[in-house]
């Protein structure tokens, strides 16, 4: 491993990140809400320490291999998170411990939504927007805006993009070049942001709260600037907003792209995941719907269907943005809502979960496995769409949802030894390795009572969602050591 050269990219990361700072500090200016400081003294701490990390192997460049890639993308998302609890941590505003600044900073990163903070009403307008603001920047990944500078700097960046990149095929390209990729992403994502904004403006939001609001929804986070999230404003037409923009996200970018590119919408009519994905989505919303009607469980059916359509969006997309309190909700709702994150969106957006095309797969593979046991000698092949897969890659879907599963069973069982009740350490394992953010029992609105102890294993939930199992897991292998 070139440990100089990930050195040096990791103090350039930091540096970059610093000017992170820069917006809450003027929102702070604007709003007087008595909030500089800690943003200025996270703005110097940051830009120090990376120019620490820097300036001894500034002039040393190495070519970036896989394996430096994979170190720099965990290193970053660790430093990075510590980085962003700085401010938090240096508040009086909400006065939290270091683990709860650290969770809160890594929650909204990897976009998991998960808060240990309680009343957000009356928190400063500064502290609202970084929150905000870091689920904006982890929703694409700071990494592939990174691929995009790194270039100008004599650093290749495939290997860092192959690292950070969602979907069970990391070497597909938009375009010949990596950073013409970030590029092209990055404006996609910018463009569907302000969207977002304007239309939350159009249904009744206050600018602030619009741009608040579309920070975490394009990056499928799930943060608000209240308590009571997405209900606080007790209007259909924001849920609407909030549905179409997390259904939006959710897709592949790359269909984006290529609409945006080619000017045609034809990607989107053939690709087999967007199907799966809506047919997952309709399916949801029309068993909630069901169900709520059934036990009369609100008024109308105009308002059973609001509040159906989006807490199954916001929970399969893995939002978790809320409008009711649906772990209340009655018989299978709350779990079939819980399970639904598991799926996410697609491979390819800012959702969390194994992604659609993973478990659309799974079905693929387990569907052939029966076709084999009625006719064993016939031939059978995985197909998406009318591409036949090769079985490397089902292989690896089910190696990931191997992997998936051993994560989940292993922080569950241990946050049941922290002394939480098993309800709870289900949910919260889902929602925190899922990067969904809200769960049931006592997460179902705050991670706050959470132990110390707790809290560092969801930590480390959140970090393997976010990285995708893998890209974390690998550097406990001694092979990828040696190699």
């Amino acid at each position: 491993m070139h440990l100089s050269t990930v050195c040096r990219i990791l103090g350039i990361l930091l540096m970059v990140f610093s000017l992170a700072m820069i917006p809450p500090i003027v929102v702070s200016v604007i709003y007087a809400d008595h909030q500089l400081m800690p943003f200025l003294h996270a703005f110097i701490i940051t830009l120090g320490v990376g120019t620490l990390i820097w300036l001894p192997v500034r002039n040393i460049k190495k070519e970036l291999r896989v394996r430096d890639g994979f170190v720099v993308t965990v290193l970053f998302w660790l430093v990075l998170s510590i980085s962003g609890s700085i401010p938090l941590f240096l508040s009086d505003a909400i006065d939290l411990s270091y683990v709860d600044a650290y969770f809160e900073s890594l929650s909204g990163l990897t976009t998991t939504g998960a808060t240990v903070i309680t009343g957000l009403d009356s928190l400063p307008k500064s502290i609202l927007w970084y929150r905000q603001q870091l689920q904006w920047f982890g929703g694409m990944g700071l990494i592939v805006l990174a691929v995009a500078i790194l270039p100008m700097l004599g650093i290749g960046g495939m290997q860092l993009y192959r690292a950070e990149t969602p979907g069970p095929v990391k070497d597909s390209k938009l375009t010949p070049r990596i950073t013409e990729t970030a590029k092209a992403l990055w404006y996609i994502y910018l463009g569907l942001t302000l969207a977002c904004a304007l239309a939350y403006w159009g249904a009744g939001m206050s600018l602030f709260d619009a741009i608040c609001h579309a920070f975490s929804t394009i990056a499928i986070g799930g943060f608000s600037n209240y308590d009571a999230s997405i209900g606080h404003f007790n209007s259909m037409g924001v849920n609407i907003v909030c549905v179409i923009f997390l259904w939006i996200a959710a897709l592949n970018f790359a269909l984006h792209y290529a609409a945006a590119s080619g000017r045609s919408l034809k990607g989107y009519f053939y690709d087999p995941e967007l199907k799966a994905f809506f047919i997952i989505q309709i399916s949801l919303v029309l068993i909630c719907f069901i169900v709520l009607i059934q036990f009369n469980w609100f008024a109308d059916a105009g308002i059973a269907f609001d509040q159906a359509l989006i807490q199954s969006v916001s929970m399969s997309t893995t939002a978790g943005f809320t409008t009711t309190d649906f772990s209340n909700w009655p018989v299978f709702l709350p779990i079939m809502l819980i399970f639904s994150s598991f799926i996410g969106g697609c491979a390819g957006s800012t959702g969390g979960g194994l992604k659609v095309i993973r478990v659309l797969l799974l079905y693929l593979q387990g569907k052939r496995e029966v076709d084999r046991l009625i006719h064993p000698k016939a031939v059978y092949s995985v197909k998406l769409g009318d591409r036949a897969l090769p079985d490397r890659v089902v292989e690896a879907v089910w190696g990931f949802f191997s992997a998936y599963a051993m994560i989940f069973v292993i922080i569950m069982i241990g946050l049941i030894a922290t002394g939480m009740d098993d309800v709870t350490a289900f949910s919260a394992t889902a929602a925190t390795l899922n990067n969904l953010g809200p769960g049931l029992g006592e997460v179902a609105a705050t991670y706050a009572d959470v132990s110390d102890s707790g809290k560092w294993l969801l930590i480390i939930a959140m970090l393997f969602g976010r990285l995708e199992v893998f890209s974390l897991l690998v550097l406990f292998s001694p092979t990828f050591w040696r190699s």
